[in-house]
Formats: structure tokens, C-alpha cells, sequence
């Protein structure tokens, strides 16, 4: 017993709970919220095809789901981020994420018009969502390599690994998922910007990016006639209320359930939102449910908690001048930060809906196992930020 406990603190030392309590929390309201949603559509068969399931179905599947991500978390307690560093690691797990977006472009089912799911018969995988983490492991020990090894260097020695990306988000775009390709990319940039590199090559990055995501952007809103509903999303956003009886009436059934939710809401289970006006409740559409139900007081705590996980995730960013660590934190507080603003901005009217989760909030294994893996991560380097600090302080006392 005492060696255990002695190897549980040694495994813990320099852990930030805070981090490990935010992720609990947030993943114990997503499992009452997701069976507060799903409960009475899951029994009428709405949410299944026609097809009843018990009331309970969708809350067991997130509980397993967060049982997962607790294993996982626990597992990051064992492992150090500097395994993120070895090249035959990055290579692996570059080589994954290519084969599961090229085998989801093959084989994939399409839902909502995205072909974006890789039936596995026991689970659905969405293969772009371990694109956002291999994008932020990758293009961090890229940036770490060229400015630890060099004093100088040229923007052509950067572009390789982006077109290695850029591949990789072509192959997203031809699924279908424009909005976790956007917001793979507003990744990227956050960790560019953020990066120590010099600013006259950032500047040139842009430049040379610039231009084809312009082009893209109006092929397919003007002349890709299959897409011509991201112009009516657009309509919408506009002036929801003037499309309530066709393509607005998701976005205005939302707004109402917000603005009913009032400061502290109808109560737990009481929302009507999720009796058949919306037709996801317990994905995209979870924070409407949350708002209505737990009010302007639980948005609030929910906002909190995401808040807590940027802020943390900026103050470490700042502790260390080691280019990886550094990046790894701002890479994971952007996504965190960028899909609950995409989330929220959309069902709030902020923004055009763009379809991507709520995090650890709404139903979902691929966006669960990706959120959970991000956590991971950003508590194993918190860790070695925090020992190494400490450490630093500890030669520093003895001097």
C-alpha cells in the first residue's frame, strides 16, 4: 500500500487538479443533460429512425463514453508529452489520421449531407475530429524544430508540413464538413500566431494561404449547387425570424428556448424545446436545452468552466519558453475555446450554424474520445511545465 501511494504521488506531482475537476464536471452535466434531452424523443423513436429505445438509451452510451475519457485522463498520469516529440511517433500518428480520413472519403456514411462518419458496426467515428489534435501535436513539434535547431531560417522550410495539412483538410472539404475544416484551420492559425516565429513569415504564410481559401469559399457558396444551403444558413443567421416556417425554424425554436430559460430556468427535465422542435437536442443543440432548463445560472457555470480550461491553458502557455509545450497549450485552450464559441455563437444567433459539438456536453463518442485525448494532453504538460519550474526553482535556492 505505501508503495503505491508513493508512486501515486510521484505520478502526480506537478498535476494540475483544477484541470482534472473541470473535465469531471463538465462530463457529469453533458451525462444529465444529454438524458434530460434525449429521454422522451428516445422513447418515441424520433431520434432513432422511427425506432423507440428506452428512455435512459443515449445517457448510458455518454456515461460509457466518459468512462472512456476518465482512462484516458488517468492514463496521461503514466505518460509523459515529451512522447508527443519522437518523430516515429508523429509519423504514426499522421499515417492514422490520413488512413481514417481517406477510408471515411471511401466508405463513409452520410449524415446531413457530410460524409463524414466511419461506421465501425459498434461505434460511429468522426475522423475529423482527431484531425484538430493531430494538426495541434504536429504542428507544434514542427514549429518547436525550426526554432530550436536554427537561428535563421525561410518560410519554403514551413510550407511542407502545412501542405501536409492542407492535404489532410482537402480531404475533410471533400467529405463535406466545411465547419470542422474551418475550425481546423482557426486552429492552426492560433498556434501560428501565437508562435515565436518571425513575424515577416507569418505574414508571408498568410499571404500564400489566403488565396485559396478565398477562391474556395466563393466556388462553393456561389457555384456548388449541392451546398447551396450554407447560403441559406447564412440567410438565416441574417434574419431568422423571417424564415421560422422553413430552413429558420431550428435557429428560432433555439432563441425562444434561451429566452425562456430566464435566470434560473424551468427546471431540470421541465424544457419543451427538446419535444420535437428540435430534431438533435442531445448534440448540437445541448445548450439550448441547457439554457432553458438550468437558466441563465447554469450558462453561466458551463461558461465558466470552459473559461477556466483557456485561461489555464494561456497562464502555462506563458510559464515556459519551450516552443512545444508552449504551443501545445495555446493549440488545446483554442480548441476548447473555438468549438464551444462555434457551438454557442450558433445556436445563440452569433454566428451561422455550422454543426459541430458542444464539448463533453453534447452526445457523441469521436468528439468525447477527441475532447478527452486534448485534456490528456494539456495535463501532461502542465505537469512537466510545473516540474520544471519547480525544478529550476529548487537550483536556483541551492546557488
Amino acid at each position: 500500500m505505501k508503495q503505491f501511494l508513493r508512486a501515486l504521488r510521484k505520478a502526480t506531482k506537478g498535476v494540475d487538479l483544477s484541470l482534472i475537476v473541470t473535465f469531471i464536471l463538465l462530463g457529469l452535466i453533458g451525462i444529465v443533460m444529454v438524458y434530460s434531452a434525449s429521454m422522451v424523443p428516445a422513447s418515441k423513436g424520433s431520434l432513432t429512425g422511427g425506432y423507440p429505445v428506452a428512455s435512459n438509451h443515449f445517457m448510458k452510451r455518454q456515461a460509457v463514453y466518459f468512462m472512456i475519457g476518465v482512462l484516458i485522463i488517468l492514463f496521461s498520469l503514466v505518460v509523459r508529452i515529451d512522447f508527443f516529440k519522437s518523430p516515429k511517433v508523429q509519423f504514426v500518428m499522421l499515417l492514422i489520421t490520413f488512413g481514417l480520413l481517406a477510408l471515411t472519403l471511401l466508405i463513409g456514411k452520410e449524415i446531413n449531407g457530410s460524409k463524414n462518419w466511419l461506421n465501425l458496426g459498434f461505434f460511429s467515428l468522426q475522423s475529423s475530429e482527431f484531425l484538430k489534435l493531430a494538426s495541434i501535436f504536429y504542428f507544434s513539434y514542427i514549429i518547436d524544430r525550426k526554432l530550436s535547431k536554427q537561428q535563421d531560417y525561410q518560410v519554403s522550410e514551413l510550407l511542407p508540413p502545412l501542405l501536409l495539412l492542407v492535404v489532410a483538410l482537402i480531404l475533410v472539404l471533400l467529405q463535406g464538413d466545411l465547419g470542422g475544416t474551418m475550425l481546423t484551420v482557426a486552429i492552426i492559425v492560433c498556434i501560428l500566431l501565437y508562435s515565436d516565429i518571425k513575424n515577416k513569415i507569418k505574414m508571408q504564410i498568410f499571404s500564400i494561404a489566403v488565396t485559396p481559401v478565398i477562391l474556395y469559399l466563393v466556388y462553393t457558396l456561389l457555384f456548388d449547387a449541392k451546398n447551396i444551403y450554407r447560403l441559406k444558413r447564412i440567410a438565416v443567421f441574417l434574419n431568422p425570424f423571417q424564415y421560422e416556417n422553413n430552413e429558420g425554424y431550428q435557429l428560432t425554436s433555439a432563441l425562444i428556448s434561451i429566452g425562456n430559460g430566464g435566470l434560473f430556468g424551468k427546471g431540470l427535465g421541465n424544457g419543451v424545446s427538446k419535444l420535437g422542435y428540435l430534431p438533435e437536442p442531445h448534440t448540437d443543440f445541448i445548450f439550448t436545452v441547457v439554457s432553458e432548463e438550468l437558466g441563465l445560472l447554469g450558462v453561466l457555470i458551463v461558461l465558466g468552466l470552459y473559461g477556466w480550461v483557456v485561461v489555464k491553458s494561456l497562464i502555462y502557455a506563458g510559464r515556459t519558453i519551450n516552443h512545444f509545450y508552449k504551443l501545445i497549450c495555446i493549440g488545446i485552450g483554442s480548441y476548447i475555446f473555438i468549438q464551444a464559441f462555434v457551438n454557442i455563437g450558433g445556436v445563440s444567433g452569433t454566428i451561422p450554424l455550422t454543426g459541430v459539438t458542444l464539448p463533453l456536453l453534447s452526445y457523441g463518442g469521436s468528439s468525447m474520445l477527441s475532447v478527452s485525448i486534448a485534456f490528456a494532453v494539456l495535463i501532461m504538460t502542465t505537469r512537466k511545465i510545473n516540474r520544471d519550474r519547480a525544478s529550476n526553482q529548487k537550483i536556483h535556492t541551492i546557488k
